[in-house]
């Protein structure tokens, strides 16, 4: 019986095989594959440069709005075409690719990091510091986001480090709330009044007990704002309030090829694209990390 036994523990070969497999296919195949685009992406971003030879804010007059696959003035290829100013799309959108990337991350860093020991503080604490806390992120998100990052972008004046600051301002609440909602759902926990009998400081009850319920729930949230950041990003270049205009930027190389929309689509369309490519992949991974989450609390709720 207890060799049946330990024999029926034994994984088949072939089920040995196919877990790897399994592994990469247990949230579908879209987030798999979001999570190629992304990997692309990141890597275009880091080592664009290597892989366009020429600048991307460089003009040509002999090559204006040249269709992409055309060959240049100086012998080589326009991959993805030139626009109104000779300038060469594909290394615009290469470029662009690098501001958008350090936007996103360092804003949801920024903000992330706000959000979370503002959350913390209000979730934990409660009473007054909560109410003045909450009342303070209501009133925010009462008021649109984006005008509220073209106001400050505009006041600011366009620059790469004011962009940061301008979408920082309006993406704390966000994370603070997410960790407010997590700080409330575990402070009278059992674990936590033992800590505080045990006579355990605030901060070490915070960091050690409350800390790690909110890193599920602000990671799926730092996701999704990587996704919404790029896009106020491009917005706000679109609009002439983002990077300055030595820099390119995805949105103002959309604002560049709207009145050419006609005769030359690729100036603004591809970088449309990349950015609407990007944007969908990272809300895919989101989706995926919460239903993660969701699988992980409802196993610990049994």
């Amino acid at each position: 019986m207890s060799k049946a036994a330990g024999a029926s523990k034994t994984p088949a070969p072939d089920d040995v095989k196919r877990r790897p497999a399994r592994r990469l296919t247990r949230y579908g195949i879209a987030p798999l594959v979001a999570a190629t685009v992304l990997g692309l992406f990141i890597l275009t971003a880091l080592f664009g440069p290597l892989l366009v030879p020429y600048d991307s804010v460089a003009t040509s007059v002999a090559d204006r709005l040249l269709p992409p696959g055309s060959t240049l003035s100086d012998g080589s290829t326009a991959l993805l075409g030139t626009d109104q100013d000779g300038r060469d799309v594909f290394a615009q959108v290469i470029a662009g690719s690098r501001v958008s990337l350090l936007v996103a991350v360092t804003v949801v860093v920024v903000a992330g990091v706000l959000g979370l020991v503002l959350g913390l503080l209000a979730g934990y604490y409660g009473g007054w510091l909560d109410t003045v806390i909450s009342r303070v992120g209501d009133m925010q998100l009462a008021f649109p986001s984006i005008l509220l990052a073209i106001l400050l972008a505009g006041a600011l004046g366009p620059s790469l480090l004011n962009v940061i600051i301008a979408l920082a301002v309006t993406r704390w609440v966000i994370f603070a709330r997410v960790v407010r909602g997590s700080a409330l759902s575990v402070r009278n926990r059992e674990f936590v009044d033992s800590a505080r009998v045990m006579g355990a400081s605030d901060l070490r009850i915070m960091a050690r007990y409350i800390y790690p319920s909110c890193v599920q729930p602000l990671l799926v949230a730092a996701t999704v704002q990587v996704g919404l950041t790029m896009v106020a990003e491009a917005a706000l270049s679109f609009l002439g309030l983002g990077v300055p205009i030595d820099q390119a930027s995805w949105g103002s190389t959309i604002a560049n090829g709207r009145d050419y929309l006609a005769s030359a689509w690729w100036i603004a369309a591809i970088p449309g694209l990349a950015l609407t490519l990007v944007v969908i992949c990272i809300g895919l991974l989101g989706d995926a990390g919460r239903d993660r989450g969701d699988r992980a609390s409802q196993a610990v709720m049994r």
